[in-house]
Parts: structure tokens; sequence; C-alpha cells
């Protein structure tokens, strides 16, 4: 049976579901900061909100967290389901980033592995802010390629020979504005911990099929560029490349709520 379409996302994962898999994982530096921080320890209820293939959830699952991910799109999913499959504190299921569907007041924690950079940003704080008990935590990840770095900084030339206008959109700006801004959180801490990706370059190149960023604005031209990428990676590299990295987080908890108002429900400060 065919998998139903994506339920109104603007983005469908699911050609670049498998490339996923290829991509790497966030530093264990950041990760054990992240756990310190918040200073939420096992058992802690977290909800890993666009899960996609797991690459988050399995290290929060290490750490002794009951993580609820939610994906939407089922091929993404699918992926996750087995990577995690090995963790009793795991459990997947459908649903949109902006409207989770989870009760009010349920998890300690609501974290975002890459997933913040492709949604309405206000309105997922606020959907954050509402499953969030208390004091909760909000966690928005990412992992960035070091462009500095020569052969990545001839990667970016090519792209943008090809697609002048190309841009990153939110995922490489500092979200601690927009969090300020919703009013919803105490002052973001930002973390970063580079991270060197050791991969076979076979490998490496195939995780840019999943990249979704360059995917929605090169269109048609999408294969090509990656094929061309490929031509200055294979040129520059042998069988292996080390690619370096830095995993960049923002940390911010929920600011405490006062008394219902006298027009009834609950206000934030």
């Amino acid at each position: 049976m065919n998998d139903p379409p994506p339920r109104n996302l603007e983005w469908d994962y699911t050609p670049l579901a498998d490339a996923y898999l290829a991509r790497p994982d966030y530093a264990d530096a950041a990760i054990d900061q992240i756990v310190e921080i918040t200073n939420l320890g096992t058992g802690t209820l977290a909800l890993d909100v666009g899960a996609g293939a797991g690459h988050l959830t399995v290290k929060l699952a290490a750490r002794g967290w009951n993580v609820t991910a939610l994906e939407p799109n089922a091929a993404m999913r699918r992926h996750g389901v087995h990577r995690t499959g090995t963790f009793p504190n795991v459990h997947w299921i459908d649903g949109l980033m902006e409207n989770t569907g989870q009760p009010a007041d349920s998890f300690s924690v609501c974290t975002y592995g890459s997933s913040f950079g492709v949604v309405d940003r206000l309105v997922t704080l606020r959907e954050a802010a509402r499953v969030l008990e208390d004091g909760g935590w909000f966690v928005c990840v990412f992992n960035h390629r070091l462009l500095e770095d020569p052969l990545q900084r001839e990667i970016e030339a090519f792209i943008r020979s090809c697609l002048p206008n190309y841009s990153y959109g939110t995922r490489r700006q500092d979200q601690s504005e927009i969090i300020s801004r919703s009013r919803l959180f105490e002052p973001a801490i930002r973390i970063e911990s580079p991270v060197a990706h050791d991969r076979p370059v076979t490998e490496w190149l195939e995780a840019w099929r999943s990249h979704g960023t360059l995917q929605r604005q090169a269109g048609d031209r999408f294969s090509k560029i990656v094929d061309g990428i490929a031509a200055i990676v294979t040129r520059t590299c042998s069988d292996r490349i080390q690619v370096p990295y830095v995993t960049r987080a923002w940390i911010a908890r929920q600011l405490p709520r006062r008394p219902p108002s006298s027009q009834g429900g609950w206000v934030r400060r």
C-alpha cells in the first residue's frame, strides 16, 4: 500500500529519506551540555519534534530520556523506528510540528534536531510552550559545516555559481532573537561544539542527496548540482573525507505562568 501524501506540509521529504541516513551525527559534547544545562536526568519526558530519521532521538534515548519522537513523514519515520529499535524508551508518532496533538503540560523538554529551520518558528514556539510543563525547556540543535574550510568554501562557490541567490534560510541564523520575540522563554543559552566527521567519500556525497534546502531551491537542477559537488570532492579526496562541522544548540527555559487571568485561562509573563 502506498503512503498517503503529506498532510498540509510545505515540503515532502520522502525522496530524501534514504539519503538522510548518511547525515552526520551531532557532537556528543553538545548533547552532554544540553543534559547538564537542563539538569534533566534519566526518565525525562521529551518530545523530539520533527525527529526525521532519529539522529537526535538516538542521542537523547542513549542518555536515558523517555522520548516521544514526532515525525510527519512516513518514510523518515520508518527509518527512525528502525534506528531506535533497540531503545525501549522511544515511542514514534505521526504529527505536525506546529500542531503536535499532544496534551498540554505533558513534557519536560521539547527538542528539534535541525527541524526548527523548516517551520513557522513563532507558531512552533507557542506549541512547544503549550505542551511543556511549567519551567520546561525548549532545545533546537543544528549541525553546520564549517564553510571556512577550503574544500567547503570551494563547494559553496560552486553552488552559488549555479544558484546566485542561494540561501540557507533560517537554519544558520542565531535563533536567540526569535526565541526572545516569542516572550515565552527565558533568554536562550547558545552552545557550540566542533566535531570532525570522518566518512567514506561515497557516504558523504550520499548525504548531499538529503539536502532539503538545496533541493527546494535547485528544483530540476538538484541532481546536476550534487554531481558537480561529487566531481569537486572526488578530485580532492581519496576514499575517505574528514569534514569539519560545528554542532550549535539554543536552549531556553519556559517562563513561569501567572495565575489565571480574570478572563479565564493561563497567561504568560
